[in-house]
């Protein structure tokens, strides 16, 4: 995992401003004072910020280790608390440092929020997530013949002889969030 630091500046506290505390009044030099603290704190935060986004991708690519190497079908259900639990932080510090947040993978770039996703249950009682089984569906609708197309029943039946246990009008919603008439 390596970040993108590309347009950050390197930030530091310039020299002259830190001998200027030692020199100059006191109501100047406590200004200063004020003032640099104020600076540290600012890279300090970033600097934390950015360790946070490298612990949560990080343990996002330790949970999903299956689909960095197999693919979207093998995209496992995660929530935002699962991460949060793993890297020891509040959620919605994960949900905050996830947001607007790309990774590029070996199967395209996708936002870190494209992780979280809910499940589906299997008819052996393992978890599958939404978001392979959205991809299973375009799948199917792109193979399928285009005069006799799938309907929402044919899939659910389809998917049902995978193992993927699905209602009829979750396989609806999910056409229109795909765009699949």
């Amino acid at each position: 995992i390596t970040l993108n630091e590309d347009g950050l500046p390197r930030l530091q506290v310039s020299n002259y401003y830190k001998n200027v505390v030692g020199a100059g009044k006191s109501d100047a030099k406590e200004y200063v004072q004020t003032k640099l603290k104020s600076a540290v704190w600012l890279i300090r935060s970033i600097q934390q910020r950015q360790r946070t986004l490298y612990k949560t991708t990080k343990s996002i690519v330790k949970l999903q280790r299956d689909f960095f190497e197999r693919g979207i079908a093998h995209l496992k259900p995660m929530t935002i608390k699962d991460i949060a639990a793993e890297i020891e932080m509040h959620e919605s510090t994960v949900s905050r440092v996830t947001t607007t947040k790309y990774v590029h993978t070996p199967h395209g770039i996708f936002e870190l929020k494209f992780f979280f996703s809910s499940g589906l249950s299997t008819t052996d009682g393992n978890q599958v997530a939404s978001e392979s089984i959205k991809d299973k569906i375009k799948h199917m609708v792109a193979s399928e013949d285009r005069k006799n197309p799938l309907s929402d029943q044919d899939i659910v039946e389809l998917l049902k002889k995978e193992n993927t246990i699905i209602a009829r009008r979750t396989v609806a919603k999910y056409r229109e969030m795909l765009g699949i008439l």
